[in-house]
């Protein structure tokens, strides 16, 4: 039987180069590859101004669609969500938001986390089911707690469209005056997800360190972020907005990830997908995906983050070999293997809604 399904991210323009946009693109692109009929946009001629229109004529302010699922937390997917509620339409709300992840991000966003998780337990809890990128992120929304059920779903990470990085390589390494073994993070510029460790350690290192991806130095910004973007080490390189991401995996040879919180982290995904050597924190959400010494390394201190860089730029044979198992490991996170499973998981809800019984809690 078909399913016509909301899919959507509100402030989609905003959010083109970030991670929710990312992993929300490859939730489509993974659906494409299903009879899953998808809508993006949940309102009556495709934006919330025609559907005030739509609904002042005598007509509905919402779309049609079996099944919405929300992939961000603010009004308008509130409003989708009270929609859904009123209409016995099945709810989906996706997880890549929570207060922990929220932290170190912008300037005032750790004193803002404890409020907003208060909200995230309250609109999670609305859901027909929750989705969310890993098992880490799923006990923390039960610890909240949230009351529905939650299930974890790998983001994927789209492998087609990384295509002819390699060719980009001299481009890149021209573009921003970068030689020998480059250590690299692809990613908006944040605090939380390791920027002081990422420029101490360059600190401490001969090689060029390239961080490709926006950051803000105006009144959002954190100290951390005006500080090391402003006054960084001479051989840290911030790009801020690249115009293709692949240029970014084309150029950087180690990819150092000191991040202190992820729900799961597209972009190391998208470093083993072209198969870099790779840096990671280690910290519980990778506990679940990787492995240290099989398809990355592990660290926890500034002293151990350098020497697994400086281990690197000289073992060629252990790059390529951490390289290549990355390269696998990513293979298990396709878009095929997503798509199947959220058009499976979409049928579900929307079955388990007609009968009235709540989705079952294992995957």
């Amino acid at each position: 039987m078909s399913l016509r399904a909301l899919n959507y991210l509100e402030l989609e323009s905003r959010l083109e180069r970030s991670g929710i946009g990312t992993a929300t693109d490859q939730q489509r692109a993974a659906l494409d590859r299903t009879d899953v009929d998808v809508v993006t946009s949940p309102w009556r001629g495709g934006d919330p101004f025609s559907g005030v229109r739509s609904l002042a004529t005598g007509n509905d302010l919402f779309e049609e669609y079996d099944l919405a699922h929300c992939n961000l937390v603010g009004p308008g997917s509130l409003a989708v969500a009270r929609h859904a509620r009123r209409n016995d339409i099945p709810l989906i709300l996706h997880t890549h938001v929570t207060r922990e992840d929220f932290a170190e991000s912008f300037r005032g966003s750790t004193t803002v986390a404890p409020a907003l998780g208060r909200y995230l337990k309250w609109f999670y809890s609305q859901a027909d089911l929750v989705l969310c990128p890993s098992e880490y992120t799923k006990r923390v929304l039960e610890s909240y707690p949230v009351d529905a059920p939650i299930r974890s779903m790998t983001n994927g990470v789209d492998v087609e469209a990384l295509e002819g990085f390699e060719g980009l390589r001299e481009e890149y390494r021209e573009r921003y005056d970068l030689s020998g073994t480059v250590v690299f993070l692809v990613g908006n510029v944040f605090e939380r997800k390791g920027l002081t460790t990422f420029c101490r350690v360059a600190e401490e290192t001969p090689y060029d360190f390239a961080w490709f991806g926006p950051y803000d130095t105006g009144p959002h910004a954190s100290k951390a972020v005006r500080r090391w973007t402003s006054d960084s080490p001479e051989n840290v390189t911030f790009t801020g907005w690249i115009d293709d991401i692949r240029g970014a995996y084309g150029a950087g040879d180690v990819y150092l990830f000191p991040t202190k919180n992820e729900n799961q982290g597209i972009a190391v995904l998208e470093a083993m997908a072209c198969g870099k050597a790779v840096v990671l924190r280690d910290i519980p959400v990778f506990e679940e995906f990787y492995t240290d010494g099989h398809d990355c390394l592990k660290c926890e201190t500034d002293e151990e983050f350098r020497a697994a860089v400086e281990r690197l730029a000289g073992d060629d044979a252990l790059r390529e070999r951490l390289g290549e198992n990355a390269r696998q490991t990513a293979m298990e996170h396709s878009l095929d293997r997503v798509g199947e499973r959220l058009a499976a998981t979409y049928r579900e809800v929307r079955d388990a809604k007609r009968v009235g019984r709540p989705v079952e809690l294992g995957d």
